[in-house]
């Protein structure tokens, strides 16, 4: 009997729980125009876990990369949910990040 399966379960469940936190924090502190940029991160990651050889590290990266492909998809959603009045909205958050004119042009991906 092996605890593998119930040990990747729980750390995913945790991971993704996570990823809503980091989601909400990070429209708020860096705005939604930094979505292209842990889509990468996370695509990398996800890439990257196909080179470790310990399946704990391997299913861990992946999952922590999947999570923030998805949340970077949230990104242009959090700040909608922020405009209405859902979550607080930060006026003094920094700046946009390099290329952001191009970015707002770009169609967000949805999953």
């Amino acid at each position: 009997m092996t605890w593998f399966g119930i040990q990747i379960g729980i750390a995913t469940l945790f991971i993704i729980g996570l990823g809503f936190v980091w989601v909400i924090r990070g429209e708020y502190l860096i705005g939604p125009y930094w979505w292209p940029y842990t889509l990468g991160l996370g695509i990398l990651l996800i890439i990257g876990s196909l080179f470790i050889a310990s399946a704990w590290g391997s299913a861990i990266l992946g999952v922590f990369g999947a999570s923030l492909v998805w949340g970077s998809t949230e990104f242009k959603e959090q700040a909608i949910r922020a405009e209405i009045g859902w979550y607080p909205f930060n006026p003094r958050r920094k700046p946009d990040p390099p290329f952001a004119e191009t970015i707002k042009n770009w169609p967000l991906p949805h999953l």
